[in-house]
């Protein structure tokens, strides 16, 4: 009996956390991110998003909601790409010019100036992250990063942070979830067609 209880206090501690953080948020930078987006979305830019490990899984969902669960009809979805999302590319950059490189390289190729990326990071310090977000700066591709922990150095290096100061990885994780799918909620409501 004892440790049923443990267990469900386990999960009452993690859902506590993360109401925390939910009840502690100031939604402005999100506002903005979704403003930014529809933007995009209304000129017909591409918007970009990637990430490692579980983020890297969030933006390859992001996108789909982006592309498909946006629109009212066939076709009237935004121009998005996951970075990460393919792994023939993601190993020829990693094995040729280095991991560091694997988004960066991407961007180089399919970004223009006017687009928008949008980086997933728990700690905000991976290498691959950082150098994407410098890529952009290079081409004039407004940046915003949803990240955990300190925000790393990407809290800094992108033109926009969503930072929820949280030293727990799954938290962070389900965090970029949700803002990605209240955006994509605001979108349909807000479909510029």
């Amino acid at each position: 009996m004892s440790s049923k209880n443990s267990q469900e206090d386990f999960f009452a501690a993690y859902a506590s956390r993360l109401q925390a953080v939910l009840a502690s948020t100031e939604w402005s930078g999100v506002a903005h991110l979704a403003q930014e987006m529809r933007k995009r979305w209304e000129a017909g830019r591409r918007v970009f998003f990637c990430g490692n490990g579980g983020s890297a899984g969030n933006a390859i969902h992001l996108v789909n909601d982006f592309l498909y669960g946006v629109a009212k009809r066939t076709g009237g979805g935004m121009k998005v790409l996951a970075l990460s999302a393919n792994p023939a590319v993601i190993t020829c950059l990693a094995n040729d010019v280095g991991y560091e490189s694997i988004f960066s390289e991407q961007l180089a190729v399919h970004g223009e100036k006017g687009d928008l990326l949008i980086v997933l990071s728990g700690s905000g310090n991976s290498p691959n992250i950082v150098k994407v977000l410098e890529q952009s700066k290079t081409m004039g591709i407004k940046s915003f990063a949803i990240l955990g922990y300190s925000g790393g150095r990407s809290k800094s290096l992108a033109d926009e942070a969503i930072h929820f100061s949280i030293d727990d990885m799954q938290i962070s994780e389900d965090m970029q979830l949700i803002v990605g799918h209240m955006i994509m909620q605001w979108l349909y409501e807000n479909n510029p067609e």
